[in-house]
């Protein structure tokens, strides 16, 4: 599912990332990796903030959305 349907405080492990070569590096750079995990810290009128490898990273719902767990 994506990461944009998880619910805070529920850690997932990062099945694959998704969208455009540009998109898959951004993420990719951030630390959105393959077996990763990453949590939901909260949302906000459509944006949240996740932990990924120990840093706060705040992403729009859209790009939350490529980020398959």
């Amino acid at each position: 599912m994506p990461l944009s349907m998880v619910r805070e405080g529920e850690p997932g492990v990062i099945r694959r990332v998704g969208g455009k070569e540009e998109t898959r590096r951004f993420l990719e750079n951030l630390g959105f990796v393959a077996g990763g995990t990453v949590t939901v810290i909260s949302r906000s009128s459509g944006n949240m903030i996740v932990n990924v490898k120990d840093s706060r990273i705040a992403i729009g719902k859209d790009m939350a959305g490529k980020i398959l767990v």
